[in-house]
This record gives structure tokens, sequence and C-alpha cells, in this order.
């Protein structure tokens, strides 16, 4: 079978966004990616407004905009080996199948990355991070409360942030906790109405199972690359929509056909994506902490 690189990239390219993933809803910045690279600009301070003002001429102030340039991360994917005799024994294309399994792969690995990199590292005024405060789960964490939700909606109001595009993003054992607590309230929280979330308390409800790790005991959020260590904890997180950004690069296919020692088809991919906070502002966690 011969492999067409140009029709497997736009395949692995086709849908890559679940309608359902919180990366669906954040700002799109993949028009300024240039060679992996994507070049942006931090928007300066804000004009004061001035009230019944009579002195004239009214000051002017230049506005001074930060330029920053990212390198798009580069996820790769492990090779695969696809025999020949076993694409002939098959019943169902094999390599189909695979390429389907490395989308998945590279689908589950921008997101947990990005999920990562949305939430903020620590509890400040532009970013809150606060503690879950119910009943114990019977695994010795508190579980998340609709009081915890409600607060960091008060922590989200006083920073000001648009009403609109606010999205808080469920790890399942919080969904676990809220469906415990009110069964008919919110069995189908995660569930869209025509193509659209459900809303609590101002946000729009996603659910992802691969969000950032914290530190239980002092509420920072543990670097991505840090092996699993006895004072992680889980978490959910939040955005508002025009705070966030994603920007995807390229993606490339490698193949070997037709390998005389192996018998077979070898194949993988690289994909170039980043996702990031713009201003760090916004942005929050709900973590999980221990009843003691």
């Amino acid at each position: 079978m011969s492999l067409r690189k140009q029709i497997w990239i736009k395949q692995i390219k086709e849908k890559f966004y679940p309608d359902t993933s919180f990366l669906k809803f954040m700002k799109d910045f993949s028009g300024l990616v240039d060679n992996d690279i994507i070049n942006m600009a931090e928007a300066g301070i804000d004009p004061d407004v001035l009230i019944n003002n009579n002195t004239y001429p009214i000051s002017i102030l230049p506005r001074t905009d930060v330029n920053h340039t990212f390198n798009l991360d580069t996820f790769e994917t492990v090779n695969t080996l696809v025999r020949r005799p076993e694409v002939i024994e098959y019943s169902y294309d094999q390599l189909a199948s695979v390429l389907m399994g490395h989308k998945n792969t590279l689908r589950a690995s921008t997101g947990e990355k990005a999920a990562h990199a949305i939430a903020p590292q620590s509890d400040t005024a532009d970013t809150p991070v606060i503690p879950t405060t119910g009943a114990d789960n019977g695994e010795g964490k508190k579980r998340l409360t609709v009081s915890d939700i409600l607060f960091l909606k008060r922590r989200y109001d006083t920073l000001e942030a648009p009403k609109e595009d606010r999205y808080l993003v469920l790890h399942p054992n919080h969904i676990e906790d809220l469906i415990l607590h009110d069964l008919e309230a919110f069995k189908d929280i995660t569930d869209f109405v025509n193509g659209t979330p459900k809303r609590f308390a101002g946000f729009n409800i996603l659910e992802f199972t691969r969000n950032a790790r914290y530190n239980k005991n002092d509420l920072t959020k543990v670097a991505f690359e840090d092996a699993a260590a006895a004072t992680d904890t889980f978490s959910s997180f939040a955005f508002q929509r025009e705070e966030v950004m994603k920007a995807d690069g390229g993606v490339y296919m490698y193949k070997k056909e037709n390998d005389p020692e192996l018998r077979g088809t070898i194949v993988g991919f690289d994909k170039r994506f980043i996702c990031m906070p713009i201003r760090n502002k916004a942005v929050g966690s709900i973590v999980s902490v221990d009843t003691v």
C-alpha cells in the first residue's frame, strides 16, 4: 500500500479538536505562526477615563506593547511498524487504524500540555487558586462544593473578567462530587445542548481528565515534567476566552514503506503546537486538598 503523506497529514489535522474539547473555546492564533514560531504583542495599559474634566489639553500617553516570540512545542509519536503479512490477514485497513491511534495520542498529549499551561502557578490577585472545602470523598480529600465554584466566580467578578465566555474545566472527580451533592441538578452538567456547553455560576462547564497537578500543601502547580509524588493532588481549571490562546503549527509524517528487513511499513508523526495564557490573568484553579 502506497502512503500519500499529504492525505494522511490531512486526516491527522481534520477535526483534531473534538467539539467538547476545551481547546475549541479559546482564541486561535494559528494564523500568526511562521515556521513553527509565533510572534505576539502583549497589549499595553488601557487609558484612564476622565470624568467631568475641565483641564485641557488632555494629556497624550503612548501605549507601549511588548513583543514576545515563542517556539511551538514539538509532539512526536513513537513509530509504529505494520508488518505486511498482518495487513493482508486483517479484514480491515490496519494502517488506517494506526493513523487513528497516532491522532488520538497527539490529541491527548497536546491537551494535557495545554491544560497544564493554562492552570496558574499559584494564587495571586489575577490568578485565583482555591482549595476545595467539602466533606471527605472517602479517599482523604475534601470534595468540591457549589460554594467553591461560587467563590471562584466571586474572584473572577473581582477581577472584572468579562462575564461572557468564562469556562470551567472540571476534573472527573469534581464532577462526581457535584453529582453526589445533587443528582438532579448535576447529572448532565457536562452535556452539550445544540453544540453549547451547559452553564453553572456563570461558567461554561467542560471536562478533562489530564488537568494539572498541584502540591496539596502549598497549592503551587507541579512542573509538567515532574514525576508523581505523594504531595500531588488533582485540580480543575478555569479561563476567560480572551485571556488564553492556542496555535497549531505543522504536522509532519515520517514513513518507511516495505522495509525489506522488517517486512513492513513504519510510520510516525510530529505535531507543532502551543497553548498559554496571554496576560496570565483570569485563569484559575480549584484544587482538592486533604481533609486533615
